[in-house]
C-alpha cells in the first residue's frame, strides 16, 4: 500500500517584484502557506536601481494616504524609511506651491504629509520589509507566460526561467503586479472572456529629470511644485523634491512641441521658462550629480476589469495593471498601496468563491479617487489624445478652480483640498454646502505676490547657503 501523498501548501503567486507587488505580497501572506513573488529581472539588495523601471528616474513622493496603507500592511515601514533619509513634509506647512490660481500659503497646523525619498530607498525598504517575513520569497529571472486554469478559475502559472525552461507552478491566487506591460488583458481574451474596456488618456507631457547636491541639508527643506496652467496656456511645470543624503530631486516637465531635452546645458534655461523663476534660481547654487533622464511614458491607462461580467476565480489585478497615472500628480505608489490593503481586506474575509472578484471590486474603488483627479485634469490640455472635455467637464474645473483660488487665502478649503489630493476623502467631498458657498465668497485673505519661502530659505535663493548654526 503506497504512502499517501503530502498535501500541497497553499500558495500564492505575485507576478513582479515592483512596490506593488511587494505590497500586494504583504497583503495575502498572512493567509497563504508560501507567497512566491514571480519577477523577470534580479532585485537588488540595496537601494540601488531595479531594471524595468523606467519611471524611478523621475522623483516620487508618498501621499500621506499611502503611507497610512503601508504601514498597515507593513507596521513601522514609514519610520523605517525616515531613519535611513526620506523626509517627512508636513502639508502645507513644507510646501512651497505655485497652483494655476497662485501661490499656497503655509498654513502651520498640517493635516497631511508627503514622504520625499528616491524611488530606489523606498522601492529597498519596502522590500527588505517584506522579505523578512519567512513565507514570502522571489524567483528572479523568471517570466509569467501564461495562466493555467479556465474562465472560471485560474489555478496557477506557467513560467518561462532565463534559460528558456517552461514549468507550471500551481496557486490559489495569482495576483498580477506586473505594471503598464501587463499581459492580463490577452490571457483574459486567451480564455474567452472578452469585453473588457480600457481607457487611455495621453496628455503627451515629456518628463526631464536630474538629480542635485543640495547647497544645504535637506532635512525640513521645503518640496517646490510649479504647476501648470493650462486654461492660461502655460503648459510647464516643474518642482524640487528633498530626498536622502541631502540632495534634490528635480523634475522639468513640457507639452509636445515645448518638451524638455535630455542636454544637461538645456535643463537649467528649461527650467528658468517656468511660470516662476524659484526652481532655476535654487538650482543656480546646486552641484548637479546625474545627467537627464527623459521619457514620454505619462499616460493615464485605467483596465475595468470590474465591470467584465466573467472573472475567474483565483485571479486579482493591482497597482498599475489595473490603472497607471500620469506622474506628476504623484498617486502611483499611494494607488498601489492602498490596492494592496484593499485586497488583503478582501482575503481576510475568507478564501471563498467569489473573493476575486469581491476583491477585484474594492481594488477599483481605491482607484476611483485618484483616477477622477489624474483624468480631471488631464482632459484639459490641448494635447490631450483619448477624452474631449464635455461642458461638464469645464464646469467642473471652474469650480475646482475656484475652489483652489479660495485655498489660497482659506486654511479650512486648503484643508478640504489636501484631503482629497492626499487620497483621504473622496472628491465628492467638495461638493459640501460649505464648500460650494466657500468658493462662491472666495479667499479671506489677499493672494501671495510670491513664493513664501522662509528667510533661511530666501537666503539660500540669494546667497546659496544658509547661516550657519552655532554648536
Amino acid at each position: 500500500m503506497s504512502e499517501p501523498s503530502p498535501l500541497i501548501p497553499r500558495r500564492a503567486v505575485v507576478i513582479g517584484g515592483s512596490i506593488a507587488g511587494m505590497l500586494a505580497a504583504a497583503a495575502v501572506k498572512d493567509h497563504f502557506d508560501t507567497v512566491e513573488i514571480v519577477e523577470a529581472h534580479a532585485l537588488p539588495v540595496g537601494p540601488e536601481s531595479r531594471a524595468g523601471v523606467p519611471q524611478a528616474a523621475h522623483f516620487h513622493t508618498l501621499l500621506s494616504g499611502g503611507a497610512e496603507a503601508i504601514d498597515e500592511l507593513l507596521p513601522g515601514t514609514v519610520d523605517q524609511l525616515l531613519a535611513v533619509g526620506a523626509n517627512r513634509v508636513p502639508v502645507t506647512t513644507g510646501m512651497v506651491m505655485y497652483s494655476p490660481e497662485g501661490w499656497y500659503r503655509r498654513w502651520q497646523n498640517a493635516t497631511h504629509y508627503l514622504i520625499t525619498a528616491s524611488r530606489d530607498l523606498t522601492d529597498s525598504v519596502i522590500r527588505q520589509q517584506v522579505l523578512k517575513h519567512q513565507q514570502v520569497s522571489v524567483r528572479e529571472h523568471t517570466r509569467v507566460v501564461s495562466l493555467l486554469g479556465d474562465r472560471q478559475r485560474i489555478t496557477g502559472v506557467r513560467l518561462r526561467s532565463a534559460d528558456g525552461a517552461e514549468t507550471e507552478l500551481p496557486a490559489e491566487l495569482v495576483v498580477d503586479a506586473s505594471g503598464r506591460g501587463t499581459r492580463t488583458p490577452r490571457w483574459l481574451a486567451e480564455l474567452g472572456i472578452t469585453g473588457l474596456v480600457d481607457e487611455r488618456i495621453d496628455s503627451g507631457l515629456t518628463y526631464a529629470s536630474r538629480i542635485y547636491r543640495a547647497p544645504v541639508p535637506t532635512k525640513n527643506w521645503p518640496v517646490i511644485n510649479l504647476q501648470a496652467n493650462a486654461r492660461a496656456g502655460l503648459l510647464k511645470a516643474g518642482g524640487i523634491i528633498p530626498i536622502e543624503n541631502d540632495r534634490w530631486h528635480v523634475s522639468l516637465i513640457g507639452p509636445p512641441g515645448a518638451e524638455p531635452t535630455r542636454n544637461t546645458d538645456d535643463f537649467l534655461p528649461y527650467a528658468r521658462s517656468l511660470r516662476h523663476p524659484v526652481v532655476a534660481d535654487l538650482l543656480e547654487h546646486a552641484e548637479p550629480l546625474t545627467e537627464v533622464t527623459v521619457t514620454h511614458t505619462t499616460a493615464n491607462v485605467r483596465y475595468r476589469y470590474e465591470r467584465l461580467k466573467t472573472w475567474p476565480e483565483g485571479l486579482v489585478a493591482v497597482g498599475d495593471s489595473v490603472a497607471a497615472f500620469n506622474p506628476v500628480y504623484g498617486q502611483g505608489m499611494g494607488v498601489a498601496a492602498r490596492g494592496a490593503r484593499a485586497l488583503h481586506n478582501a482575503v481576510a474575509v475568507g478564501l471563498t468563491d467569489g473573493l476575486a472578484r469581491r476583491a477585484q471590486c474594492e481594488v477599483a474603488a481605491a482607484v476611483d479617487a485618484a483616477w477622477s483627479l489624474s483624468v480631471g485634469s488631464d482632459i484639459h490640455f490641448p494635447s490631450t489624445k483619448g477624452k474631449d472635455p464635455t461642458a461638464g467637464d469645464r464646469l467642473l474645473q471652474r469650480y475646482v478652480s475656484r475652489l483652489s483660488r479660495t485655498a489660497t487665502g482659506s486654511h479650512r478649503v486648503a484643508t478640504a483640498l489636501t484631503d482629497v489630493l492626499m487620497l483621504q476623502a473622496s472628491p465628492a467631498s467638495l461638493l459640501a454646502p460649505s464648500l460650494l458657498l466657500a468658493a462662491a465668497l472666495g479667499p479671506r485673505r489677499p493672494q501671495l505676490a510670491g513664493p513664501p519661502l522662509s528667510p533661511v530659505e530666501r537666503l539660500v535663493l540669494d546667497r546659496g547657503a544658509a547661516p550657519a548654526v552655532a554648536e
